[in-house]
């Protein structure tokens, strides 16, 4: 079964919004063995919608449409699709009690008529209910392709996806089976990587594809199936696997699927029984929301300082104005201070901390541009490491974020071993 995303909308059109939405619908959808042949953006425009609809019909089994289902005049999908169906909108009072519902128990304003509008739907649509919302989904169908219609927000929608969309699929249609494993590797570039593992890429079985995605210091390597022999797909992604991991030992550090690297790294330091305390300057924050964006953090997350400009590093953090003067702020003798003068501060087992020049210009420092110094201190000893990250402000931070999860890795495994 193939399907298309369309996403309906100008806001995403003019760059004002990311649309996250076909991110999610994709995954979902891939895990349950539909495949993605096509996603597209389309304006709040009646020809534009019907001509993208036409066009999808005409390519796959399964359209997905999200966006445009407001209770506003520049909401026009229940509209368009009423024409492209040759349909009429009426009103379904099952989504009428629930936007009622919705409106007496969690917003403190009487309902407008245009919010009651949202119950009408296409007299040929099988309603989906959107617990999360007031706008309902619409399931409908034309010459064997399913079209669903679902709102732009991206809670409702998911919230569709999950209870409403997929298990209808899954029980109508017998899907293939996909499965993807996608090893982390840190430290060494596509190429290099591509070189080590010719032989391996070179006599893949005929079941399994592999693709490089690399992104600011790490390269994921994805290997790929589809097919209706779950055994057999398994057993050749298990045994690919197994040559990978031993031929890239060095520089794997997991699986995608069982966890980000920080994901890991967190798990590694609650196992542990260890605490994480981090100083940032160049990289802004952007370390510490590497942990905090999930949740349970706080069980070894002890605390977090962005000391950003110098005389933060000394009023702050303590670094001795001395050190400064002696090497510039941007360097190994700071970054190592910095480190450990945020796992006393925090009472940390580890603390790690960034110092750079991410540009444009050298600011306080003597540093050329892309010039880092990460410096961890723990019960192995305290330590400075000198990077060369290029000269794109936003690689120098990205690449920055990685290498110190890569070097926090490293040192937890120093720690747990002694």
């Amino acid at each position: 079964m193939t399907a298309e995303i369309i996403t309906i909308g100008d806001e995403i059109l003019i760059g004002q919004i990311v649309d996250t939405n076909s991110v999610f619908i994709a995954k979902t959808l891939n895990a349950v063995g539909i495949s993605v042949h096509q996603i597209s953006s389309v304006q709040d425009d009646r020809a534009h919608i019907l001509e993208a609809l036409a066009f999808a019909k005409a390519r796959v089994d399964l359209v997905l449409v999200t966006g445009g289902l407001g209770p506003t005049k520049d909401d026009i999908t229940k509209h368009t699709f009423c024409e492209y169906f040759a349909d009429e909108l009426i009103l379904n009072q099952e989504v009428l009690d629930h936007v009622r519902h919705i409106f007496k128990k969690y917003i403190e304003r009487p309902i407008l008529p245009a919010n009651e509008s949202q119950a009408y739907v296409p007299s040929k649509a099988t309603v989906l209910m959107n617990r999360f919302g007031t706008a309902p989904g619409m399931w409908m169908e034309k010459e064997g392709t399913i079209f669903v219609s679902m709102p732009g927000v991206p809670y409702e929608m998911k919230g569709l996806m999950e209870h409403e969309v997929i298990p209808k699929l899954t029980a109508r249609f017998k899907l293939p089976y996909i499965t993807h494993s996608t090893l982390l590797t840190y430290g060494l570039g596509e190429s290099a990587i591509a070189h080590r593992i010719a032989d391996i890429e070179e006599n893949l079985p005929d079941l399994v594809k592999l693709a490089y995605l690399p992104s600011l210091g790490r390269v994921r390597i994805r290997l790929s199936s589809k097919g209706s022999d779950k055994k057999a797909i398994d057993t050749a992604i298990a045994k690919t696997c197994q040559a990978l991991e031993a031929r890239l030992e060095d520089i794997f550090v997991g699986y995608e699927e069982q966890g980000s690297l920080e994901q890991r790294i967190g798990h590694l330091l609650e196992q542990e029984h260890l605490t994480l305390a981090i100083a940032e300057s160049c990289t802004g924050g952007q370390l510490v929301q590497q942990f905090t964006q999930h949740p349970g953090a706080s069980h070894y997350l002890k605390g977090s300082l962005v000391t950003y400009a110098t005389q933060s590093k000394v009023d702050v953090l303590g670094v001795p104005q001395s050190i400064i003067k002696e090497h510039s702020v941007v360097s190994a003798a700071v970054a190592q201070t910095m480190a450990q003068r945020v796992r006393d501060l925090y009472q940390a087992d580890i603390g790690i901390a960034t110092t750079g020049n991410a540009g444009p210009s050298k600011g306080d420092a003597d540093a050329e541009v892309g010039t880092v110094f990460i410096g961890i201190a723990s019960a192995a000893g305290v330590s400075a490491h000198h990077f060369k990250m290029g000269n794109h402000r936003h690689r120098v931070i990205g690449k920055t974020v990685n290498k110190a999860l890569e070097l926090l890795q490293e040192e937890i495994s120093k720690i747990s071993t002694k």
